[in-house]
């Protein structure tokens, strides 16, 4: 049998840092408010391009497999945040990876876009289309935010992860064992960015309506109903129970998101991976850097059995089962260095800041109204 297996991992993550105690001295929040209700004890701010993290996290994993760019064959890059409509992010990264052999091309389902993109590379190489395939969700969500309102602003940080898929001829099952991949049919202003697309372009001035909007409360509840039941889903299809689970990688968006959830599932917080406190909801890039730092960290073996789970704007969700293969070490290291910069995150946002004004909205810090 034809099987994709994870070979190679890596992530790109910006030096500049933005604390919540830095956003203390912008809008009328507490590091004790933001981290009760999120977990989130600071987040990182991008100086470079989309494409570039992708590329630098997409290197990292080419190289962990042992591979070169032209061994790619395929480019799924997961993000909401490119750096230009036309051509995609992926397209960018592409060359400056120097995947000359590569199709390409991005998918947006924010921050479910990183399983969405998992599943479609899969499933072309269970079918022939590709041999190895390059996966990654790179995000520069700081560009959308409003830093004037604390609903929203707490939450989202920038960065990049990615891994390396390979076929395999075997027939045992490796790989994504079960998934699915949803979108809750109504929920669209629940958790969007009104004027970031083309409805956006109008003869009147362009407001805060560029930046992310959400309904804190109502996607509170909806992530953990979705997580939790989708999980239970694959769960089933797979055969496995809660206690074959080895780990479980969750979208980092809300700690108590993730802990409700997982709750509902049985899962011991010993099983759960969670590093949402380093660097907030990195959209589709919270799950591919969790992945890594999950191998750099020994939390998982050879042979372990993984679920992956994540919502996102739209509403969509997406679950996985993943059956890990033998190789937990990278082949070759690849240091990740971005361009030298002595700007800090609130450097960075400073741009932010006077596109939105000096009006704080009202909100309670963790994305409720």
């Amino acid at each position: 049998m034809r099987y994709a297996t994870i070979t190679g991992w890596g992530k790109a993550i910006p030096p500049a840092i933005l604390s919540n105690a830095d956003l203390e001295t912008i809008m009328d929040t507490s590091d004790e408010w933001i981290s009760t209700r999120t977990g989130i004890k600071e987040r990182r701010i991008a100086e470079v391009e989309t494409s570039d993290m992708a590329a630098l996290a997409g290197r990292q994993a080419i190289a962990a497999a042992g591979k070169t760019p032209e061994d790619v064959d395929l480019i799924v890059l997961a993000t909401c945040s490119p750096d230009t409509l036309l051509p995609s992010a992926a397209a960018w990264a592409q060359t400056k990876l120097g995947a000359t052999n590569a199709a390409a091309f991005d998918i947006n389902a924010a921050c479910s876009g990183f399983l969405y993109s998992l599943i479609v590379a899969t499933n072309m190489i269970k079918g022939g289309t590709s041999k190895c395939a390059l996966v990654i969700g790179s995000e520069k969500l700081h560009k959308y935010v409003n830093f004037r309102d604390r609903t929203t602003a707490v939450l989202f940080g920038d960065g990049a992860g990615a891994v390396l898929l390979e076929a395999v001829e075997q027939d045992e099952p490796i790989g994504l064992i079960s998934s699915e991949m949803g979108l809750e049919v109504g929920t669209e202003e629940l958790l969007w960015a009104p004027q970031s697309g083309i409805s956006g372009y109008t003869d009147e001035p362009v407001t805060s309506n560029r930046a992310i909007q959400m309904g804190g409360s109502e996607v509170f509840r909806r992530a953990v109903t979705m997580m939790a039941d989708s999980s239970e889903r694959v769960l089933a299809e797979a055969g496995w129970e809660a206690g074959d689970v080895d780990l479980m990688i969750p979208h980092q968006a809300n700690v108590r998101i993730i802990d409700a959830a997982t709750r509902r599932l049985g899962l011991d917080e010993s099983k759960v991976f969670v590093n949402i406190a380093s660097y907030g909801n990195t959209s589709g890039a919270t799950i591919p850097i969790a992945l890594t730092e999950a191998l750099e960290e020994g939390r998982i073996q050879p042979g372990a059995k993984l679920v992956f789970a994540a919502f996102g704007a739209g509403l969509t969700w997406a679950a996985a089962t993943f059956q890990w293969g033998d190789r937990i070490t990278p082949i070759e290291d690849y240091q990740v260095e971005f361009p030298s910069s002595d700007l800090s995150g609130i450097d960075l946002i400073q741009a932010n800041l006077e596109y939105f004004g000096r009006n704080d909205v009202p909100g309670d810090g963790a994305g409720n109204p």
